[in-house]
Parts: structure tokens; C-alpha cells; sequence
């Protein structure tokens, strides 16, 4: 059975893309994560974007649907658009910013980066992949935890 996730895409008005740094490993991502039961794919990601970065969002469009068969992992990208709110960091990022694509950290998770490239360079389209494996060298890190960690309370 699929774990599923939703993550944000959220652009600046310079086409800049927000990331938060995780505090449990050095790597940072897009807003979002585990869809909880009884919760749409664009419900989690408005909750997951407000509980890591303290944005309020709306959802404009899915961006694309992404498998990860090696771990069962079903991904929803979405464009989301800021309507409130302000950065703050969370019990889950340490830190949230902006970049332009040519300038991502280079501990941006490598599915990610595919993500976001998908969208910048084919905003049109809707993205419908399978994602690559992941070798050891490029996020060992990635094998310790779980994609979509849940919460104590089962999240």
C-alpha cells in the first residue's frame, strides 16, 4: 500500500522557490508531507505548508503525481500561491527561504530538485513520473528516516 504526500511549489515575484531546512537532517525540501486519513492530497498541503513555514496557502493546481515504488511512496505536487501568514520556523524547519533554481542548496532532497525543475522548465504540464532511485552517496541520510515520518500521534 502507498504512503502519499502532498509538497507545495510556492513562487516569489522573482520566480524563486521556497524551501525549508529540516531539522533532523541536513537537507532541505518543499513544504509538506504525510496525507493523514480521511484528508485530501490539497487539504494536507495547506496544513503541512502552515505547520512547517506559518503560511496560509491556496491551492492553484496539481503540478504533477510522482512515484516512488522502491519505498511505496505516491507524491501530489501542487502550485500553491501565499495569501497570509509569515515565515517562522517550526518544530520541523530550522530555517525557510527563497531560492532561484540556479542557486539551490546543495542539500536540496535530489527528488525535489527533479520536482521543481519539472515545474520551472514545463509549467504547462501536468508531471506524471516515476522518480529514480537513490544511491547512498547522494543522501545516505534518506535511508535512516522515512520520507513521510509520522508524528506520535500518528501523523
Amino acid at each position: 500500500m502507498f504512503t502519499i504526500g502532498a509538497f507545495a511549489i510556492i513562487l516569489d515575484s522573482q520566480n524563486r522557490i521556497l524551501l525549508c531546512h529540516r531539522r533532523d537532517i541536513d537537507r532541505w525540501n518543499l513544504p509538506g508531507g504525510g496525507v493523514m486519513s480521511g484528508e485530501t492530497p490539497w487539504q494536507a498541503v495547506i496544513r503541512e505548508v502552515q505547520e512547517e513555514v506559518g503560511l496560509i496557502v491556496t491551492v492553484d493546481r496539481l503540478l504533477g503525481v510522482y512515484a516512488y515504488p522502491p519505498r511505496d511512496d505516491l507524491v501530489f505536487s501542487f502550485l500553491c500561491t501565499r495569501i497570509s501568514g509569515e515565515m517562522t520556523e517550526s518544530d520541523e524547519a530550522d530555517a525557510i527561504d527563497y531560492f532561484a533554481l540556479e542557486h539551490l542548496p546543495p542539500t536540496t532532497h535530489h527528488h525535489h530538485v527533479l520536482r521543481i525543475k519539472d515545474t520551472l522548465e514545463h509549467p504547462e504540464q501536468l508531471h506524471l513520473k516515476t522518480l529514480p532511485l537513490l544511491s547512498a552517496s547522494e543522501f545516505s541520510s534518506i535511508f535512516d528516516k522515512p520520507i513521510f515520518q509520522r508524528d506520535d500521534d500518528g501523523r
